[in-house]
Order: structure tokens, then sequence, then C-alpha cells
């Protein structure tokens, strides 16, 4: 089984950037999909970004132009670099591991909290 560890978060000002990571254990995570989730108090967990395994990405709207994934096989780690932080990105956000079976591995989840 896939071991998902989402790190990163914190506290940081509105206009503020943060860099979140999150590491999957196991082989072949080349072959993963890893999408970024994320869950605001009160709200509904929402889709923030997907990276492929062969490096396509794709956002939601509200984070086009900010937020950016990128992948580094080599640490099997996947990034979510984050610029421009809006009170509004503040959530917890989490990490899913999908292989090509369809099998789904999530982590704990990282708080970011974006408040002046």
């Amino acid at each position: 089984q896939v071991q998902v560890v989402e790190t990163g978060g914190g506290l940081v000002q509105p206009g503020g950037s943060l860099r979140l990571s999150c590491a999957a254990s196991g082989s072949a995570f080349n072959l993963l999909a890893i999408s970024w989730y994320r869950q605001a108090p009160e709200k509904q967990r929402e889709l923030v970004a997907v990276i492929a395994s062969d490096g396509s990405t794709h956002y939601e709207d509200s984070v086009k132009g900010r937020f950016t994934a990128s992948r580094d096989n080599g640490e099997n780690t996947v990034y979510l670099q984050m610029n421009s932080l809006k009170p509004e990105d503040t959530a917890v956000y989490y990490c899913k591991a999908l292989s090509q079976s369809g099998t789904a591995n999530w982590g704990k989840g990282t708080l970011v909290t974006v408040s002046s």
C-alpha cells in the first residue's frame, strides 16, 4: 500500500507563498497520478490540482496562474507551489495518490492558514 504524507503547511500573510510537499512511499511512484484537494471549514473537499504520471497538469479555476504542481520522481515527491495566497485559500490540503489499477491512497493533510 502506498503511504502518503503531506508537509509544508503553515500560517502565511495574504499575498505570500508556500510550497507543499506530498511524499509517497512504494515503488512505481512515476506511474502514480497525484491530486491535491483542500477542505475549508464547513465546506466540502474540492479538487485543486492534478499532476499525471506524464507530468501534465490540471488546475481548478480559482488557483490557475497562482498554484503550480510539479513532481520529482527521483524523490517520490510532488510539490504544490502556492503564490499570491488569499484568505479563501485557507484549508486543510490533502494529497491523493492514484495508481494505474485505480487504487487511491490519501494523506492526513496539512493545514494552510492565510491571514494577516
